[in-house]
């Protein structure tokens, strides 16, 4: 008789997360984006969120949480609890480098957070006010070089994706910029349109600016071309070195997620994605669908994380 009702016991907690994670969502859902209003983690997630509450069947609300290059967010979502209802949005950059950038952090958010499914690849452009006296990246470069120390550029943070490609392109071009961060992508913008800034590695956002003349695009920080600035040259053909500046945005939990509810979520983001409104938001900032498992989402940013340490240490990041 006890064997009977212990068997059974131990059937029904095989089901119950089971069914637990059938249940989600079963209310509203908490979305925290690491960065403000405007740059390329808040634009994708409030276009992606209706889709998700549509599919899903209850609001997937997004909250912005911005500093310390996505650091403050992150940290509110890794000590939510585990059972998804709140979530991550940030930049690949934020979770693969912050740990080592921070001295007291208080978490390691390669440890502290699960990624459960990539947005998008964004690249980033190289793009310069109006008054900078360069039509092309080598006269860019010529400039920089005959100006030490005198420009300046913007980027989302400390260890951000644009400002990690400033830092590649100084060395790789043998010049000397200063760089400026911001709370976001969206504020060092609005400086570089005001002029305040002499140029920015730009995550999309400003291509509207290229298109109306207020800014000029040099190059792309991406391994290739393009596909949709074919014209535009990348960086490291202007530097005859690799520059990969590329980052993937995704979706993020806290680490002990019942993996249905993961599996779930993967599945809807994924499949919104794909959708023709979602392809065209992505494209509208120069980004790329990424198609990804958990698993393999989960893979690229440990590759991503040991490929920029090296970088990080030679230039000694390090913020508070």
């Amino acid at each position: 008789m006890f064997r009977i009702a212990l068997a059974s016991l131990l059937a029904l907690a095989a089901v119950v997360p089971q069914a637990l994670a059938q249940a989600w969502p079963a209310k509203p859902v908490r979305v925290v984006v690491n960065f403000p209003p405007g740059g390329a983690a808040d634009q994708l997630m409030r276009a992606l969120a209706p889709r998700l509450q549509e599919a899903l069947g209850q609001p997937f609300v997004v909250e912005n949480r911005p500093g310390a290059n996505g650091s403050i967010g992150a940290g509110e979502v890794v000590k939510a609890a585990p059972d998804g209802y709140s979530i991550l949005m940030s930049s690949g950059g934020a979770i693969a480098l912050n740990g080592l950038i921070y001295a007291n952090l208080g978490y390691d958010p390669m440890k502290a957070l699960e990624p459960v499914a990539p947005v998008a690849v964004v690249s980033v452009f190289l793009e310069i006010k109006p008054g900078v006296p360069a039509a092309n990246l080598g006269e860019f470069i010529s400039h920089a070089r005959a100006n030490p120390g005198k420009l300046n550029y913007g980027s989302p943070g400390n260890g951000s994706s644009p400002h990690l490609a400033g830092e590649m392109l100084n060395r790789a071009a043998k010049i000397r910029t200063t760089h400026v961060a911001y709370k976001g992508a969206g504020p060092a913008l609005t400086d570089l349109l005001g002029g305040q800034l002499d140029f920015m590695f730009d995550p999309g956002i400003g291509l509207q600016h290229v298109k109306s003349g207020k800014l000029k695009l040099l190059a792309v920080g991406s391994p290739k071309r393009h596909p949709a600035w074919p014209e535009v040259p990348t960086v490291a053909e202007g530097v005859g070195a690799e520059f990969d500046a590329d980052t993937v945005f995704g979706i993020y939990a806290p680490a002990g997620t019942p993996r249905d509810v993961v599996a779930r979520l993967n599945q809807e983001i994924l499949r919104q994605m794909q959708g023709a409104a979602m392809t065209e938001r992505v494209a509208a900032i120069g980004a790329q669908t990424l198609i990804l498992t958990p698993e393999a989402f989960s893979a690229r940013l440990r590759a991503e994380h040991e490929r920029m340490v090296p970088l990080v240490k030679e230039i000694g990041l390090k913020a508070d």
